[in-house]
């Protein structure tokens, strides 16, 4: 009865999100409560397994998210974003800027929330679509939009990659190795692929994107707004691009350190102490604050801190009900009755599990249409019969972020910020956003099942 029991509340959760239009929050704490009373673990029980699942995430990935966040926070105050972009411009070219930019995206910006990126990046790819070719606009919408999520999903400290990790166990030194391959891969691959389709007569202009005099004052409408958050006056011109991004690199690479130096069994004390994430964070979101400071002053780098706050307290809230729902559906004794249904003796057994956290994940984004949320609820499902599949953790965790990447579309605030932006129909952005997070989903799902086919 158990599995019915988490199907109805996995199916009720999704319910009052689309249908009832609920927060999130309230849904995933309605649907543990349903989860834990009608599945027979007790009113107390139940209560202990929702608040133990929230503590426990939090104690894995809170810090985390929050310096992440901030970081974020503070180096787009310092238009860090806007100032790299351009130099990707300068250097590549036009020709090369979808592919140096959805890089760029996918590895060194994760740790900004989406939707900062994309308001930073549409202006860039409206100016430079002309340059690019006659299909200038799809393309760079197309780079944009995998280069941010597959940054979101796959690479440290991107949201939906810390949260996996974090609702899995899975060290991010680990996660880290693989991410970083991955992510980039995935978004190369997807824009190149996408490329090919716009060669065909698949985009067509007079549907797909917004004409007239109305779209030229969207378009400077929304110029103008991006200038304004992005702070582009002229503030970090004294600041070499190589500096503003240390708050970032600086992280990755004691993390990597950290990890190397175990595994090669050379650690010591202090190196396990600043290879830590919690600590590399810190010292990066140090060295933001610090460059706020110096270069904005203290009321914009508290106007910084205070967004990303606001930020982090509801990213906080979702993460940490995520994990709730896992505590409860393992304390229904899911997982052992799962435990039968996956053996890791041969190949097929670990593709089948490999398949079914990306379906899990598929499924939930199409339903929720929040790529974050989807992969949290995903992991917390997923997380209580992890050791039961015999598949490396990693594995079924790149699989839940690849799963999470499929299809966003109409149901994404996400989606109509980047049709708005970009100067898109509705169709031009299911053209765009909706099959790019396709392809790059499926791109990065046979990826996934060989690493678990090896680790």
């Amino acid at each position: 009865m158990e599995v019915l029991h988490t199907t109805i509340a996995i199916l009720l959760a999704v319910g009052l999100i689309i249908a009832v239009k609920v927060d999130p929050v309230i849904s995933l704490i309605v649907a543990s409560l349903y989860l834990g009373l009608a599945s027979g673990v007790g009113f107390a029980d139940t209560l202990a397994a929702i608040t133990t699942g929230f503590g426990s995430i939090m104690a894995e990935v809170g810090l985390l998210i929050g310096f992440g966040v901030l970081i974020g926070a503070l180096l787009h105050s310092l238009g860090t974003f806007h100032k790299l972009v351009h130099a990707l411009l300068g250097l590549f070219g036009p020709e090369r800027l979808p592919y140096a930019l959805t890089a760029a995206l996918s590895t060194i910006f994760p740790s900004i929330y989406v939707d900062v990126q994309v308001v930073l990046a549409a202006p860039l790819a409206r100016s430079s679509a002309p340059h690019v070719g006659r299909r200038g606009l799809p393309l760079l919408a197309g780079a944009i939009g995998t280069g941010i999520f597959a940054g979101y999903v796959f690479v440290i400290p991107g949201l939906a990659a810390v949260s996996i990790a974090g609702l899995l166990d899975i060290p991010l030194g680990t996660w880290l190795a693989y991410g970083i391959v991955l992510g980039p891969l995935t978004a190369l691959v997807t824009t190149l692929l996408f490329s090919l389709l716009l060669r065909t007569r698949y985009w067509k202009p007079e549907q797909d994107e917004k004409t007239g005099a109305a779209a030229e004052r969207e378009s400077a409408a929304s110029d103008a707004r991006e200038e304004a958050r992005a702070g582009t006056a002229t503030h970090d011109e004294g600041l070499p691009l190589a500096v503003l991004l240390l708050p970032i690199l600086v992280p990755l690479v004691l993390i990597a350190f950290g990890a190397f130096a175990k595994v090669l069994e050379f650690s010591t004390p202090s190196i396990a102490f600043l290879g830590d994430a919690n600590i590399a964070l810190f010292i990066g979101l140090l060295g933001a604050y610090t460059l706020s400071r110096i270069k904005t002053g203290g009321e914009q780098t508290d106007g910084a801190l205070a967004s990303g706050f606001k930020t982090t307290g509801e990213i906080l809230l979702v993460t940490g009900i995520g994990g709730s729902l896992g505590e409860v559906i393992k304390a229904t004794g899911l997982d052992k009755t799962l435990s039968d249904l996956f053996s890791a003796d041969a190949g097929a057994p670990i593709i089948v599990s490999v398949l079914l956290a990306w379906f899990v994940a598929a499924v939930l984004h199409l339903a929720i249409g929040s790529v974050s949320v989807a992969a949290i609820t995903a992991a917390g499902i997923i997380a209580p019969v992890v050791a039961s599949t015999g598949v490396a953790p990693i594995a079924i965790g790149l699989a839940i972020a690849s799963g999470s990447m499929f299809a966003l579309q109409v149901n994404s605030n996400f989606f109509w910020m980047f049709k708005s932006l970009l100067n898109l129909t509705t169709q031009g952005a299911l053209k765009t956003m909706t099959v790019v997070t396709s392809i790059a989903s499926l791109v990065s799902l046979p990826a996934v099942v060989a690493i678990a086919l090896v680790v």
